[in-house]
């Protein structure tokens, strides 16, 4: 198929075709403009350890996510800082979802490098299947969420999580682990439709890693009904 070559030497293509190039620089500066402003919003809000227009910065986020994170690269905002502030951006827009869900719909994934590397309990299908020995702390925190309603996985991965979140449906989440494995599993969730909450450990690595429990019980609370937290929850927290 061919073109009459006077339908390209039409006087109305060179105006056309300004006029889209000027729209287009707007659209770009436009966005440039807006991704710089969220950012400064976004670090303020690190600064002051308080955040501001969330749903205005997630709204950013969603559109223009890589010319954000460019901005924070180049105002000197650490990886791991942006990872921190991205979790925390997403649980507080979650909160208010989180807090209507029952707790029994409701599930907690921790992640098996939390138990003591003495640790006697063997992997199954479902996860670490913990003892409650007492060579660490995760056993009396299990047995304390399980008491609040939680169904507790003690898990060595993402697989693990996809699997029991299709067998047992679970319409809201906690995922504790590092920065990138919260990360990655906040996304992972939001793709299955479910509302998910992160908290991230203290300590890094593969083995006895720490987490900060009073932090996972801040979040495991919300929405539940006073008499159904055990009493030795803020002691174990503390």
């Amino acid at each position: 198929m061919s073109f009459d070559p006077a339908f390209w030497n039409h006087p109305y293509w060179e105006p056309l075709m300004i006029t889209i190039g000027e729209i287009t620089l707007i659209l770009i500066l436009g966005a440039l403009i807006t991704s710089l402003v969220l950012v400064i919003i976004s670090l303020y809000s690190i600064k002051m350890k308080r955040l501001y227009f969330p749903q205005l910065i997630k709204s950013g986020l969603v559109f223009l996510e890589g010319t954000m994170k460019a901005f924070f690269r180049i105002l000197g905002l650490e990886d791991r800082e942006m990872l921190s502030f991205f979790i925390k951006l997403h649980n507080s827009l979650n909160t208010s979802e989180f807090e209507r869900i029952p707790v029994a719909d409701r599930a907690i994934f921790l992640p098996q490098c939390l138990r003591s590397s003495k640790c006697p309990a063997h992997l199954t299908p479902e996860g670490l299947k913990c003892r409650a020995c007492g060579q660490c702390t995760l056993g009396e925190a299990r047995l304390l969420l399980e008491h609040m309603g939680y169904r507790i996985f003690v898990v060595p991965g993402s697989s693990f999580i996809k699997r029991m979140t299709k067998k047992y449906h679970p319409r809201a989440i906690i995922g504790v682990g590092c920065l990138s494995e919260v990360k990655e599993g906040i996304d992972m969730a939001d793709k299955m439709g479910l509302i998910v909450m992160g908290v991230v450990t203290l300590k890094e690595g593969c083995v006895e890693t720490i987490v900060n429990w009073a932090d996972l019980y801040e979040v495991a609370v919300i929405g539940i009904d006073p008499s159904s937290i055990p009493e030795d929850l803020h002691r174990l927290s503390g």
